[in-house]
């Protein structure tokens, strides 16, 4: 199956870190993909709980294989694994497995003694 006629439905947040992780792995691999938003529109947030078993996103489901709860890196890993894609020098244009930035950890000033 070339990777073209893959059917990938991405439950993505319109700016939280882990879905512009996902975005940035569809775009390295010049993947075409519904980017559904799960925030503004509350049928597909349901849609997502009802696919997946559970309320966590990103949720990227690829030819009806549920990927729930993952990042852009788990994403990668799936499709090269099940060779859906090839590997590619080319370099993501995002974080792949990055938190939203309100679930970031503060940084910690450096102490010198």
């Amino acid at each position: 199956m070339a990777a073209k006629d893959m059917k990938i439905i991405a439950y993505l947040k319109p700016t939280c870190g882990w879905s512009q992780g996902v975005r940035a792995i569809m775009q390295k691999y010049s993947l075409d993909f519904e980017d559904r938003d799960i925030i503004n529109d509350p049928v597909q947030r349901q849609e997502m709980i009802e696919k997946s078993g559970q309320m966590l996103s990103p949720c990227v489901e690829v030819d009806g294989k549920m990927l729930a709860d993952v990042s852009g890196d788990e994403v990668e890993a799936y499709l090269l694994s099940n060779q859906l894609v090839g590997s590619t020098e080319k370099e993501a244009s995002a974080p792949t497995d990055q938190p939203c930035a309100h679930e970031m950890a503060p940084e910690s000033p450096i102490n010198f003694r």
